[in-house]
């Protein structure tokens, strides 16, 4: 849609996928759209200064040898560069010699060609990609409870009515501040190590601020189900008719009564039973959780304890209540629908079911045989790297896994030992400056597509401006590579794959067969599923029944287990990493806007004055923080109000501000996710 000169589409950002117009200058303007409501968070306003940065990537670059530059060339010699790499090292060390990393920021039309390119073109199992470091502990949570996995089963208006809030490990007043926007009538509870601003206008609301230990968010969930029960607030008659399991959940959850819950997580009990209370008394009421419940070693269970807690008192599957997961990435929610994770094919059907292999091998006209099994998740594939056994080259499409990836400097060493890296990316990001191969594409405002937010509400992205000369569309270079592999059925016109991805997505659990670009075009607004055209969408899961074949929803029984690495007398503090206001992921394009560099130009620090004391530190000084693994350097700011045992790093920096340089890559045993929310640090002074 476009007016007077300008085009409708939707932030870069974040999942609330905020309502833009851009025009073909690349200036960005405000636009009424139901998640933000007409505003836009200073990252939105700035998006548009990327568009004609002095930095951006205009030509593929490539290096003769691991030693040389990077040097100008044409985009014929750096396909065929790679093509024939690629082909080299299939035919001496087999398919899965060659591994492919995507991102949540991809259109659903790229990370559904991207999954096709690995399995068709190159024959890989070898592919996941960085949501498996943003959601895949609430999909797992979510998948085991309801039976389907979508961030939010209703409309994020619904919360505009909402009466009590619980906010467990989420910041949105700085992730996504537009979402504040639908809480301003809520009690809210925000579950943080930190004092956020977030949890200030919980405090500032009536609410509260529940402060745990990180790594024991689970503790607090059991102590919570415990004064559920204990009080009397349970919803016996909605367990009895719409859930299973319980007698297993509270055979856990019994052992952990309030006060041994405080002991553990350092919440008070009485807090615990007060928030409990709030949630059973309230009409509307919703308990969301985030990237600070979900990112840990035991980040699964942590969410199934959340759910438990939300299902006993009655709340998902009824309107005006419920129970969400509030996705990080633009496309976090369908970024892992369409088959670039590495044990799922399109419309979110599971790589190892036969069923689904045969429905989605028809779609790409080969033998189901011929499609590789599930391969390693992104964290254990980023470790294979460069190792006997492990994959030798890597295209990575839309992420700065160097910055991003835990364990940061162990990652860059396995970049370093590949044969080949190629990365398409728009900025010289940390990850694009260490390839061999760097492929320029295009920006948002200069392609078209579709993005799927955290309601599950697919959106269309539309070409404000033309890219510049010398840039292509990932979907371009995708459908170049597979040319050059002598591979047909991957088209560039984003039009002509979503068309693919409707027939790929048929009958699964995200079924996008009945959205197509001229209903969204005609302003409908869609949620998956959607299986017909004359289909009206699904804004709202779970109504009359959740999606396992019983209609009903299951409690799991699961118990606390000790951080990965916890403190000790060398590595005394708690670490966690989050996001700031001004920055996104690893920084690569929001510290080169001027305007949000100059807020947070560097990294920081945060932890208590005494805190600070011991380690010979003051405000403002920088120090070292030093895990077993690595250090990263940061400025100090002394917070009163954050526990002393804990410290914060933002994870927008690069380098030796990287905060990933000291997280553990220790995994979850369902999802594969990352502890990126604890380890074991310590704090040193720096001499600068």
């Amino acid at each position: 849609m476009t007016t007077s000169g300008r085009t409708a589409t939707h932030c870069p950002y974040c999942a609330l996928q905020c309502g833009q117009w851009v025009d073909d200058t690349g200036a960005v303007d405000a636009r009424a759209f139901p998640t933000n409501g007409g505003g836009l968070c200073q990252k939105g306003w700035t998006a548009g200064s990327l568009l004609d940065h002095p930095e951006r990537l205009t030509t593929p670059l490539l290096r003769a040898s691991r030693d040389a530059p990077l040097t100008p060339v044409s985009w014929d010699t750096a396909l065929t560069h790679v093509a024939t790499r690629l082909r080299a090292l299939r035919a001496g060390h087999g398919a899965d010699a060659v591994a492919v990393f995507g991102a949540g920021g991809l259109t659903n039309e790229k990370s559904y060609l991207l999954g096709k390119f690995a399995r068709v073109a190159l024959g890989t199992s070898q592919i996941d990609y960085n949501g498996r470091f943003c959601m895949s502990s609430a999909a797992a949570a979510g998948n085991r409870a309801f039976g389907v996995d979508r961030g939010l089963p209703f409309p994020v208006t619904d919360l505009d009515g909402a009466e009590v809030v619980v906010l467990a490990g989420a910041n949105v007043a700085e992730t996504m501040p537009p979402l504040m926007g639908h809480l301003t009538g809520a009690r809210l509870v925000v579950i943080d190590p930190r004092r956020t601003p977030t949890a200030e206008r919980a405090v500032a609301s009536g609410g509260l601020h529940l402060a745990p230990a990180p790594g024991t968010d689970l503790v607090l969930a059991l102590g919570m189900l415990h004064a559920a029960v204990v009080d009397g607030h349970v919803d016996l008659d909605y367990l009895a008719g719409r859930t299973t399991g319980f007698d297993d959940a509270w055979s856990v959850a019994a052992q952990w009564w309030p006060e041994r819950a405080e002991r553990v997580c350092g919440v008070a009990a009485a807090d615990m039973r007060t928030v409990v209370g709030w949630l059973a008394r309230a009409a509307n009421r919703y308990v969301l959780t985030a990237r600070g419940a979900e990112q840990h070693a035991h980040g699964v269970d942590t969410v199934s304890a959340w759910i438990n807690l939300s299902l006993a008192l009655g709340l998902p599957g009824r309107e005006g209540s419920g129970f969400g997961t509030i996705t990080g990435q633009g496309n976090g929610q369908g970024g892992r629908e369409h088959g670039q994770k590495a044990d799922q094919l399109p419309g979110y059907r599971m790589i190892t079911d036969p069923a689904a292999r045969e429905h989605v091998a028809g779609v790409w006209g080969v033998d189901p045989g011929s499609l590789p099994g599930p391969g390693r998740s992104a964290s254990e594939l980023l470790a294979a790297l460069g190792r006997p056994g492990g994959p030798k080259a890597l295209l990575v499409f839309g992420s700065n896994i160097g910055v991003s990836a835990p364990d940061a400097e162990s990652v860059r060493d396995r970049l370093a030992a590949l044969d080949l890296l190629v990365v398409a990316d728009f900025l010289p990001g940390e990850t694009a400056m260490a390839a061999d191969v760097v492929l320029p594409v295009a920006q948002w405002a200069e392609e078209e597509g579709t993005m799927t937010n955290l309601e599950g509400r697919v959106l269309r992205r539309r070409r404000a401006m033309h890219p510049p000369p010398g840039v292509r569309t990932d979907l371009e270079v995708i459908s170049g590579l597979a040319g050059r592999l002598d591979v047909t059925g991957f088209p560039a016109d984003a039009g002509e794959v979503f068309e693919e991805l409707r027939l790929a997505s048929a009958g699964g659990p995200a079924d996008y067969a009945g959205i197509s670009y001229a209903r969204l075009d005609a302003g409908e607004a869609l949620h998956w599923p959607c299986p017909t055209e004359e289909h009206p969408g699904t804004p709202r899961l779970f109504d009359e029944r959740f999606a396992h074949p019983d209609g009903r929803a299951r409690l799991v029984g699961v118990d606390h287990t000790e951080a990965a690495e916890p403190p000790d007398a060398e590595h005394p503090l708690r670490a966690t990493t989050g996001r700031v206001l001004v920055h996104y992921q690893s920084g690569a394009q929001t510290r080169r806007v001027a305007e949000l560099a100059g807020i947070e130009p560097e990294s920081f620090v945060e932890c208590h004055p005494d805190t600070a004391a011991r380690a010979g530190l003051v405000d403002g000084a920088w120090a070292r923080v030093v895990s077993r693994r690595g250090v990263a350097e940061a400025r100090v700011r002394c917070v009163a109000s954050l526990r002393p045992d804990t410290v914060f790093l933002p994870f927008h920096f690069g380098g030796a501000q990287a905060a990933n340089n000291v997280t553990i890559a220790a995994l979850d045993p369902i999802s594969r996710m990352p502890e990126f929310k604890a380890c074991a640090v310590r704090l040193e002074p720096v001499d600068r």
